[in-house]
């Protein structure tokens, strides 16, 4: 790892919403620049997606987890929240109505651009797909923007391989109209 940092990966609680939602907010303009329209990405709000993050986090429908630097020993509160994943149940055509009873999906995971690079995204994917795992949910999926040349680049180094499957990720514009982007799905098949 980079930096001589120590990375803990624990459960998220609420009072990391804030930190998940800004660092949410920056992956995805700093991420998704040149592939989400810039009139979409400059009006990210943090405070408007630290509630919805909050509620999840309450909600335990899914998995939450965060990735923190100088934290307490043991990994249960605090440090500095540089990353944050999501999972659970695969959705059957992206439908959070269809749940599979087996398979698992990571919804989301997100690493500050500031900290990419350091091995972050790598120890919160080992812990989501063992998490998934615990909870007999395998193989692991994943939708990534097809345009997103570096979250690809890191599933495929990780192991994970597209499953042929295709969308659309519709993106509400402020003046009213949508953006479909591609998207393409992975698989992963952990070990054991």
């Amino acid at each position: 790892m980079r930096h001589g940092r120590t990375v803990t990966v624990r459960a998220a609680t609420v009072g990391d919403a804030a930190a998940i939602a800004g660092l949410h907010v920056r992956g995805w303009q700093r991420g998704y620049a040149g592939i989400v329209p810039a009139d979409v990405l400059v009006r990210l709000d943090p405070a408007a997606w630290t509630e919805r993050r909050r509620r999840a986090i309450e909600s335990n429908r899914s998995i939450m987890l965060v990735a923190a630097e100088g934290g307490a020993e043991g990994g249960t509160e605090g440090g500095t929240v540089t990353g944050f994943a999501e999972a659970g149940p695969a959705r059957r055509s992206q439908d959070w109505n269809d749940l599979d009873p087996v398979e698992g999906e990571v919804y989301a995971i997100y690493v500050d651009p500031a900290r990419w690079g350091t091995g972050a995204g790598r120890a919160l994917m080992d812990a989501t797909v063992a998490a998934l795992k615990a909870a007999g949910r395998s193989p692991v999926r994943l939708w990534v923007l097809d345009a997103n040349d570096r979250a690809r680049r890191f599933y495929e180094r990780y192991g994970f391989v597209l499953d042929g499957e295709r969308s659309s990720y519709p993106v509400a514009r402020p003046d009213g109209s949508t953006t479909l982007l591609d998207e393409v799905r992975y698989v992963f098949h952990p070990a054991g």
